[in-house]
């Protein structure tokens, strides 16, 4: 009996060797650990052994059980390694074939107008200036000489958020901000901007 164990042993563990991927292994395991393997097959068998053997005979059989299933998940991690490694290869990127140009939009045609005459007052020595679009009452009218009842407060023109602010009807605040600023230096500035006042559509506004 011990000798047919060790042979069992010996040939399940040749068996594990000779598997080159994780299919074949797998049927080495179910056909030696199985169900219907011989060495479950022994351990059901135990019962009709001479009760002085089954001792002896029991704790053989849990080495090479232990043994086998040890040698099978060393031999399944690397058909593993092995597997995961080859898929790789066969998925392996060209590192060195160009990469797919981004696609970009355009400018907006009134924001490359708008570019285009900022750079031209650039190149004359101006500056852009920007402001607040939620912009107070007094540089929206006061500062700019535009009293209070003068038509430009129109509540139908002007949109008020508060009673002394408003979104900007025109970009002159930020020249009085910028006058307001500088002290009284001399200034070359365009202020191009959004704006929000109801107007009539006609060649010279809006």
């Amino acid at each position: 009996m011990e000798q047919q164990l060790k042979e069992l042993r010996e040939h399940a563990l040749a068996k594990i060797k000779e598997a080159t991927n994780l299919k074949d292994l797998n049927e080495v395991r179910v056909a030696y650990l199985g169900k219907k393997g011989p060495i479950t097959d022994l351990l059901k068998g135990m019962g009709k052994l001479p009760a002085e053997e089954r001792p002896k005979i029991g704790a053989l059989v849990n080495v090479i059980r232990e043994a086998v299933t040890e040698v099978l998940e060393e031999r399944m991690a690397t058909l593993e390694e092995q597997a995961i490694n080859e898929q790789l290869a066969k998925e392996s990127i060209d590192v060195t074939l160009p990469g797919r140009p981004a696609r970009t939009g355009n400018h907006h045609p009134l924001t490359r107008v708008v570019e285009e005459i900022e750079d031209f007052f650039i190149s004359m020595g101006y500056e852009i200036a920007e402001g607040p679009e939620v912009e107070k009452d007094y540089y929206n009218f006061e500062a700019l000489n535009l009293p209070k009842g003068h038509p430009a407060r129109d509540m139908q023109d002007s949109f008020y958020i508060s009673e002394d602010i408003l979104l900007r009807t025109h970009t002159s605040p930020v020249q009085a901000r910028t006058m307001e600023a500088k002290g009284g230096a001399p200034i070359k500035i365009i202020c191009p901007g959004k704006v929000y006042r109801r107007d009539s559509d006609d060649a010279t506004h809006s």
